[in-house]
């Protein structure tokens, strides 16, 4: 595995079947405006390797995230189920992120993998597995930024609290927090989209410089620190969720896949970069390693700055991250400065990800995959932004942000089906890769070479396993308010797209025309 100038060719694709299906067009046809998707650029290439990396790190955000969705995952094991589902989670996405980095390295689009599920699957298959790779994969990108923007509008509602002694917070006060950070995070995208590589670069600093002063803080400030059997040991003293030990444990890797599990985030801002060939690989893998450190460091301190554990099982629509801040700095002004690199990450965060998920609609409009297609397929030259794609992800994510207002469990199942149905959209395109035995795409300059089917097929094993696991209830008993609902949702989202494409796709959806590096000598 390597990232050089000038890859070894370990495979080719057959010419005549390509041409025949539509999905690879002769280079020769083409002029240099012309991308890996079969487009012209319309966007800016404004990203380096700096920018894009800062982009992936800024989106996963992961330690911030695993602190502020502690209170999901607390019950799963206490401090120690934590971290050692963040180790579980980083070892099977390291699987999954060399898998992603060797296909962006091929043909990096927006598409993402629904571009490459298209390639990977042949002539024969292509069009109609790409068609759900790529459907699937958006629609986890909704959930995604739904979820993100909760955690930054909880975020907001414990800033005021913390200077407000008794203040309750509800479901309507994180709902308004929820559309402020979403329609000013969208603003952005749309009015000034040239700063928004400056928001991901500080976005960086505030993930990486951040993150190093609050764990600092943490160790420093707390006058008496938990135990080592706290943090380390005390999984079933700290199993509330009624089921037994392996099965919370495993149900309890959730969080851990929340925290790194945004590794194809910049695949979607691929015809925005520089070199993306070589960029895009890079930064999914230093997402993953950056982003695993980070979160793993600031777990262990966070275990042994808590005194109460009790104030972790707030719920939903409460930011208890906040109270394991007072604990350990008994200073309201340390809590809010604390609070405020969160919040300002998080803004940063939700910018890149709204770029993400509207780039990864937009690519599946260009292709005539959408509804109104003409219209969400537009971009505004000035602009550089597919505004009208923009605005209709953010209407749909304003929809789903009011879920957790009827629902107690509304937050698990936004994170649960964005990580399955993430998952499943890559699942598919490993799965389609090795079935076709990887020879309908050429490696680029980072390339998996004779470990790519042993990777793949440990990317889909683990999918597999998680995916069963994360679709179970997060205790028993339960009932029809506390029921786990991804397993209803990912049909739901399967059924929609599957009348979409009798309806309209499986006439009048075109086969994307990728342009790809083709070995025509076999």
């Amino acid at each position: 595995m390597s990232l050089t100038d000038k890859p070894k060719r370990s495979g080719s694709i057959r010419r005549e079947a390509d041409e025949a299906a539509g999905t690879v067009l002769d280079p020769a046809e083409f002029d240099g405006e012309v991308n890996a998707s079969g487009h012209p650029d319309q966007l800016t290439r404004q990203y380096g390797l700096l920018r894009v990396a800062g982009a992936a790190i800024t989106i996963d955000n992961a330690w911030v995230v695993l602190g502020s969705s502690i209170s999901v995952s607390i019950l799963n094991g206490g401090i120690p189920g934590i971290l050692y589902g963040l180790l579980v989670a980083a070892f099977y996405y390291t699987f999954i992120g060399l898998s992603l980095a060797e296909l962006a390295s091929s043909m990096p689009s927006s598409g993402g993998v629904y571009h490459w599920a298209t390639m990977v699957a042949g002539p024969r298959h292509g069009r109609v597995v790409g068609f759900f790779t790529g459907w699937v994969n958006f629609a986890a990108w909704l959930f995604g930024l739904a979820s993100l923007v909760q955690v930054a509008a909880n975020t907001v509602v414990q800033l005021y609290a913390t200077y407000h002694t008794g203040f309750v917070s509800q479901a309507w006060h994180v709902y308004i927090a929820y559309l402020g950070v979403l329609w000013i995070s969208t603003a952005c995208v749309v009015l000034a989209n040239g700063l928004v590589p400056h928001t991901q670069s500080a976005g960086l600093v505030l993930v990486l410089a951040g993150g190093l002063a609050t764990i600092v803080t943490l160790a420093a400030m707390p006058k008496q620190h938990a135990s080592n059997h706290f943090v380390w040991g005390s999984f079933a003293e700290n199993n509330a969720t009624g089921w037994p030990g392996g099965v919370a444990f495993l149900t309890g890797v959730l969080n851990g896949a929340f925290t790194i599990g945004t590794p194809d985030s910049i695949s979607h801002m691929a015809e925005e970069v520089r070199d993306p060939r070589r960029n895009v690989p890079r930064g999914i893998l230093l997402q993953i390693g950056l982003g695993f450190l980070s979160a793993l460091f600031f777990a262990i301190v966070l275990g042994y700055a808590v005194s109460d554990i009790s104030v972790l099982q707030g719920g939903v629509n409460t930011f208890p991250l906040a109270a394991i801040y007072e604990q350990a700095t008994n200073s309201a002004g340390a809590t809010f400065g604390l609070l405020m690199i969160i919040f300002l990450s998080l803004l940063c965060g939700v910018t890149g990800t709204v770029l993400t998920a509207t780039r990864a609609y937009w690519a599946l409009a260009r292709d005539n995959a959408v509804p109104l297609s003409f219209l969400f397929a537009r971009v505004h030259a000035q602009l550089s932004c597919p505004i009208e794609a923009t605005f209709f992800v953010s209407a749909i994510v304003s929809a789903l942000g009011a879920i957790p207002l009827g629902s107690s469990v509304g937050f698990t199942n936004l994170t649960g089906s964005f990580i399955i149905l993430n998952c499943l959209s890559y699942a598919v395109t490993f799965s389609a890769n090795m079935l076709a035995g990887r020879r309908y795409f050429t490696p680029g300059p980072f390339h998996l070479g004779r470990f790519g089917f042993a990777v793949n097929l440990l990317a889909v094993l683990f999918i597999a396993l998680f995916a069963v696991f994360f679709c179970f209830p997060p205790a028993t008993p339960f009932d029809y308010q506390t029921m786990n609902y991804n397993c209803v949702i990912i049909v739901g989202i399967v059924v929609l797209i599957a009348m979409w494409w009798l309806l309209h796709a499986a006439k009048h959806y075109q086969m994307p025309h990728l342009k790809i590096t083709v070995d025509y000598n076999t």
